[in-house]
């Protein structure tokens, strides 16, 4: 059986590299809290295994998170110098490689589509499941990463196999904290939902649904998602907070709908919200900060005609096909 944990390790090796990089950079004034940083998330990937399986206290791991926030507040992660190809160089290459460039990226959702479709449902001769059960997507999103790595090693045939490495602490560099974030705001989803505050939600929502109304209900549970990605940044973050507060009891248990296109209509509903904010840093800013974008802001300000017609289609969705 391949299991999701590999792929895990492997993203944890590959954090602990960038730290080393970091380390040995003498460009980078900021090198030590620095690597650091991403050291720690580097080996916490490993260690989670530990805890998983009960070897290993928990504890240890909230400590780590707490210093990647303190390490983060304090202005780390920092840059050193770019190891990279020139303005000219870039130019030449997609002069000479054109759509090719966009193999490699093609790559990962092919394959990930096929682990998830149909890789999933395979079974060795023992019965027992070729992918761990529940991880399928992931698993074929590792697959598919390493995939479109050999692909674009083969295309581009860069002078040094240590090309990818350099280029990914390039763009971890410019991006730095926010790397992280949605794995933090998805876990604060959960923290709020284990602390009552969907229910706190849900007794709020009593008094602004009429009885009765389905359609007020799908409303609000889309709306409610919209607006709660907003202010927390992340979709996931959003969804055990309104599922916990309208959608299990309301749209499924009083009007009887169906879990699997409430929750999935929902969660679009939430990236409606993901289009619209900051707080989706790793969404919005980073982009326009990779492209040096004048206005920081400007793919939001592009998303949003986007964004509202499109949670109003999920409203429509969601009522017509859940219930």
């Amino acid at each position: 059986m391949i299991k999701v944990e590999w792929f895990y390790w492997l993203c944890g090796i590959f954090f602990v590299l960038i730290a080393l990089q970091v380390l040995n950079d003498r460009t980078n004034p900021k090198r030590l809290g620095s690597a650091a940083f991403w050291g720690i998330l580097g080996l916490s990937f490993g260690y989670g295994t530990l805890v998983v399986h009960k070897q290993a206290p928990s504890w240890l791991l909230g400590i780590a998170v707490i210093g990647l926030a303190v390490l983060a507040g304090s202005g780390f992660p920092g840059k050193g110098e770019e190891r990279t190809t020139t303005p000219a160089e870039r130019v030449h290459l997609a002069d000479r490689f054109g759509n090719k460039l966009f193999l490699p990226a093609l790559v990962i959702p092919v394959v990930a589509a096929i682990f998830g479709a149909w890789l999933a449902k395979v079974k060795l001769g023992s019965g027992q499941l070729l992918l761990e059960s529940g991880s399928a997507t992931i698993i074929g999103l590792g697959v598919a990463s390493i995939l479109a790595l050999i692909v674009g090693m083969v295309l581009l045939k860069p002078k040094s196999p240590a090309v990818p490495l350099h280029e990914g602490r390039r763009l971890l560099e410019h991006i730095g904290w926010a790397a992280i974030l949605p794995q933090m705001l998805a876990t604060l989803g959960l923290l709020f939902n284990a602390s009552g505050v969907g229910k706190a939600v849900g007794r709020v929502t009593d008094h602004l649904i009429p009885k009765g109304s389905l359609i007020a209900a799908v409303a609000l549970y889309c709306i409610g998602m919209a607006i709660f990605t907003i202010i927390m940044g992340n979709a996931f973050a959003a969804f055990p907070v309104m599922t916990a507060a309208v959608g299990w009891p309301l749209l499924h248990e009083q009007f009887h709908g169906t879990p699997a296109v409430i929750f999935a209509v929902g969660m679009l509903a939430g990236f409606c919200g993901t289009l619209c904010t900051p707080m989706a840093a790793n969404f919005n800013l980073v982009p326009a900060a990779l492209l040096e974008m004048k206005d920081q802001y400007g793919p939001i300000k592009a998303q949003i005609p986007t964004a509202v017609p499109l949670l109003a289609c999920n409203i429509v969705i969601m009522y017509v096909f859940a219930f």
